[in-house]
């Protein structure tokens, strides 16, 4: 806990730190450490003793360590200060159910029936708190959240961590600013949800504010896990840049840290880079673990690496004892299928011991499409659909891949087993941050307030697109349509949208971030590197897989993703 927060707890006593050894047991106070502390308190029983030892390990920094708050605890209650008992659970980040039965203890056996009940009370409405935020159920969880007359960490956090673990971001960022309005002192944990949160989102203006937050709190340090959580931040909303400075800044890293780093480079296509930090970590001792592998693998899979990527897959287990997961085996089946390598990504599917998940088979589509393996692809669906195991990204892939050479009728049929199986395609959806504030957009969007700006700015930059040698890929709409329309229908997707209102209200020569949930169609991409070109501008887009840096007319995927 803090120094504020120490002195608050031990204001009655006025605890003043020993001028000699004696005091702590023989020991000066800035060499403490949580052990010795909690070992000092343990047995000790007189009030001004605890206060003493208190302000001590504030001073050597030990009194956030969750022994020492609970020796402290356990002190004060001997000493029959139950009031300093119940403002240090209060204060404790996520208190266990040992902190409360101490202090529900401590009360009944001192006659306070009632009190420990409300003890009791609380801590079991705490637990079913965490209980409807885990399981998802948001909206109970909140009612419950919003009647409690006093909220601790652990109530605040668990109502954070349900809304960013269950996909609503915005309703997380909301709640964390109420705590700070409400005079709660963020603790690592709250620290740590809400950037993930902001990560999901992808608002790096946000991210920053933060981590400015963190800079200048007493109560947070930016340790390893803090650290961690800024670097996944920062390149998931597009600043690698920032989370390179942030890695720098790390004094102690441990393979979290390295990970995050390795997974942010492969995630923003800098493959040689993630490939060159491996052997960085390598050449200091660190040891390598399972999702170090799921990073390199990506980066291999995002460039194209294939004997890198093999060699990677191959040494896990030769060298690091590493036995690979499904999710590394799915990265492999992505390599491969991405270079076109689908028949041996189809054996790697066939070989395995474990039963391939819905990713695996994704890619698979996914690479049949790319490379137009109608056979392959047809086959893959058939046995899909026979076992109940497609999905609505499955079929929007086999539309696709009918679709892109003309075949209506199965297009249709695949339509038509969609509706039956009751499943939806998921509609997409692009964002971006202008002034702190997130815009969305969907296909043919006319619900914004500047609607007449931003499809005078579309038609501008279709125009001059057009101009500069662009053909619409009109075979990427997925209906039986005039060329005409197809082109309208293409020219209103949602991150198209996006970077017209980006153009219209952002500086000249700033940098335009979009994020959208589904991967970017090609002639979206496409049109992202010639708008780049003409306005000068870099445009940074994230889909579904991975980020895209538009400069000059070029994107940092290489065409390749």
């Amino acid at each position: 806990m803090s120094t504020a927060a120490a002195a608050a707890a031990a204001a009655a006593v006025q605890p003043v730190l020993p001028s000699s050894s004696a005091s702590t047991g023989g020991q000066q106070h800035g060499v403490l450490t949580a052990d010795r502390v909690a070992g000092l308190l343990t047995g000790c029983a007189t009030l001004r003793r605890t206060g003493e030892l208190h302000a001590a390990a504030v001073r050597a920094g030990v009194d956030g360590d969750r022994a020492v708050g609970f020796r402290l605890q356990r002190a004060y209650a001997a000493s029959g200060r139950l009031d300093l008992t119940v403002t240090l659970l209060r204060l404790t980040p996520d208190p266990t159910t040992v902190f409360y039965t101490s202090a529900i203890h401590a009360h009944s056996s001192r006659g306070l029936h009632l009190a420990a009940l409300a003890l009791l009370s609380e801590m079991l409405v705490t637990a079913m708190l965490t209980c409807y935020a885990k399981m998802g159920a948001l909206d109970d969880a909140r009612e419950l959240f919003d009647g409690m007359p006093s909220k601790d960490f652990i109530c605040w956090n668990a109502m954070i961590d349900g809304y960013t673990q269950h996909g609503r971001p915005n309703e997380a960022l909301r709640l964390f600013r109420w705590m700070l309005r409400s005079g709660v002192d963020p603790d690592e944990v709250a620290i740590i949800l809400a950037l993930s949160a902001v990560a999901q989102l992808g608002t790096a203006e946000s991210g920053r504010w933060l981590h400015s937050y963190v800079k200048n709190s007493r109560r947070v340090q930016l340790n390893a896990r803090v650290g961690t959580a800024l670097i996944d931040m920062y390149c998931k909303c597009g600043s690698l840049e920032d989370a390179v400075s942030v890695f720098n800044s790390i004094g102690d890293k441990d393979i979290v840290v390295w990970n995050a780093m390795i997974n942010g480079y492969a995630m923003h296509g800098d493959s040689r880079k993630a490939l060159e930090m491996f052997s960085q970590l390598r050449s200091q001792g660190l040891w390598p673990t399972d999702i170090t592998f799921i990073g390199l693998l990506n980066a291999c899979s995002h460039s194209g690496l294939v004997d890198e990527g093999r060699q990677f897959f191959q040494s896990m287990e030769e060298e690091y004892a590493i036995v690979p997961k499904i999710e590394h085996s799915g990265c492999m089946v992505d390599l491969l299928g991405r270079a076109g390598l689908i028949e041996e990504a189809f054996h790697l599917v066939q070989s395995m011991t474990i039963a391939p998940d819905t990713v695996m088979w994704v890619s698979l589509l996914a690479a049949c499409r790319l490379h137009k393996n109608m056979a392959l692809g047809q086959q893959i669906a058939d046995y899909l659909v026979a076992g109940g195991l497609a999905n609505s990204g499955m079929y929007i892939l086999l539309s696709n891949i009918y679709a892109a050479v003309g075949n209506w009728e199965e297009v249709a049929r695949v339509r038509s087993m969609m509706k039956a199986s009751g499943i939806q395609k998921e509609p997409g959806c692009s964002a971006i941050e202008v002034g702190r504030k997130v815009y969305e957009f969907v296909a043919g969007d006319m619900s914004h307030p500047r609607t007449d700006e931003i499809y005078a700015m579309l038609e501008k930059m279709n125009g001059i697109v057009k101009e500069q040698g662009h053909v619409p890929q009109t075979e990427l709409v997925l209906h039986d349509l005039d060329e005409v329309t197809k082109e309208k229908a293409l020219a209103v997707h949602s991150e198209k949208l996006a970077v017209a209102f980006g153009l219209i209200s952002t500086a000249p020569g700033e940098t335009i971030k979009i994020v959208k949930n589904l991967r970017a169609c090609a002639d979206c991409h496409a049109v992202l590197k010639l708008i780049s070109k003409i306005t000068g501008r870099k445009i940074v887009f994230r889909d579904r897989n991975r980020f895209h840096h538009f400069v000059d007319g070029s994107c940092t995927c290489g065409d390749y993703w």
